[in-house]
């Protein structure tokens, strides 16, 4: 069970980095995951289903994602779309461009050897994508590692804080949302990418709910790991992907129907924000209280009227 939550964290941990890049360092709610996500699927199965090697198709999965992206991003700074509308405009349009992708509602993959089953026949499945998923992982961690620390990576990072301050400075605010649109979702389509390969095949609905899922995945990991560097942020986007991913598949082994998850995934996610904000008012509270204890009966009594 815990291998198994393990394997699957691994694969829908690029959900969440894609869903950090927006929510937290542009500080923008992207709603196109839902759609970017099952695009990475039915781009990468197809081109499987094609004849395409594991990897060409992983990779144009992953480019057809950027792309998505970039559409996004032209609706919210050249178009002045509302960011919150622009992902729902993309993600609605979407799932049509993701039907004529497949040509069906659901395309089941065959044969055809995957990112996993190219792996030798002596590790298990599990075993396949948790190999897989590591690999990755480290791949795309030290490339947004490398990324963020370059000029143009630390303007998208100061454009995300202040993106006036950021115009005063000379940088181009609007390529840089663009950019990070476009980073954004090609991971969610990466991840989309790999999750239909582990599953073989792609589904229209796949989609439905991922936000959620990168949400929670993202709240998780900064619980466990609060560094503000880099590296330690987009790590801590794993390792979260992980603990949910094993918390998810805790409750289906206890007994909770599949078709629970959605609001199981809902509930994580209100606890996830609760919690923290109930920790700060209590953390604030016995500062307060420390503060009193240490002021003299005058200075109370000052304070108090």
């Amino acid at each position: 069970m815990i291998i198994t939550g393990i394997a699957q964290g691994l694969i829908w941990a690029f959900l969440a980095i894609g869903v950090f890049i927006t929510f937290r360092i542009l500080d923008i709610p992207d709603l196109t995951a839902e759609g970017s996500f099952p695009l990475g699927a039915a781009v990468t199965i197809k081109l499987m289903v094609d004849g395409q090697s594991a990897v060409v198709a992983t990779i144009v999965g992953f480019l057809a994602g950027c792309i998505a992206g970039i559409i996004t991003g032209l609706l919210d700074t050249k178009l002045h779309v509302p960011s919150l509308l622009a992902g729902i405009l993309t993600m609605t349009g979407l799932y049509s461009i993701n039907m004529h992708v497949m040509g069906r509602a659901n395309l089941p993959l065959g044969m055809q050897k995957t990112l996993m089953t190219m792996l030798p026949d002596s590790l298990d499945s599990n075993a396949q994508t948790i190999v897989v998923g590591v690999l990755i992982a480290i791949v795309v961690i030290a490339l947004l590692w490398v990324f963020f620390q370059t000029k143009m990576g630390l303007a998208v990072r100061a454009t995300g804080n202040n993106s006036m301050m950021s115009a005063a400075n000379g940088i181009k605010t609007d390529r840089m949302v663009i950019l990070g649109y476009a980073v954004s979702n090609g991971c969610i389509a990466l991840s989309g990418s790999l999750v239909a390969q582990n599953n073989g095949f792609s589904d229209i609905g796949m989609g439905i709910g991922t936000i959620v899922i990168g949400l929670a995945s993202v709240l998780i990991g900064q619980i466990f790991i609060r560094s503000r560097g880099m590296l330690w942020q987009l790590i801590a986007m794993v390792l979260g992907a992980v603990v949910y991913r094993l918390l998810l598949t805790i409750a289906m082994n206890v007994g909770v129907s599949p078709d629970d998850l959605k609001i199981l995934s809902t509930i994580v996610l209100i606890i996830v924000i609760v919690v923290p904000m109930i920790q700060g008012k209590i953390n604030e509270k016995r500062q307060l209280n420390k503060y009193l204890a240490g002021l003299d009966s005058g200075e109370k009594e000052t304070i108090n009227e």
